[in-house]
């Protein structure tokens, strides 16, 4: 079973919200309203970024009493590392192999 779809926790990270959510929820999970006291945002307006985050698998909820306490999903994290370490190695490999080549200029 996949984690999340392809491109679809690149596209919940491509909001400036939905980021600063998953940098507060980096330091520790917190409850949605933890969440809306740092964020210049509502309540609701911070459970519709979570839905989408999580819809995408890149967090998780768990109840805690009557709240839901969110986190990040570490397994959804780990396989968006690995696709950007994987464009970062294509990119140095191209850069590297543009560099190497003979130079048609020089006698």
């Amino acid at each position: 079973m996949a984690t999340y779809r392809t491109g679809d926790g690149w596209d919940a990270l491509g909001d400036p919200t939905r980021r600063a959510i998953v940098e507060c929820l980096a330091e520790r999970p917190r409850a949605v309203g933890e969440l809306a006291d740092e964020l210049p945002i509502s309540r609701p307006a911070v459970s519709q970024h979570l839905k989408v985050l999580k819809d995408a698998g890149l967090v998780t909820d768990q109840a805690a009493g009557t709240r839901r306490v969110y986190r990040l999903n570490p397994v959804a994290v780990a396989a968006l590392r690995d696709q950007l370490d994987t464009f970062w190695h294509r990119a140095l490999d191209s850069y590297k192999a543009v560099v190497e080549q003979p130079n048609e200029e020089t006698p």
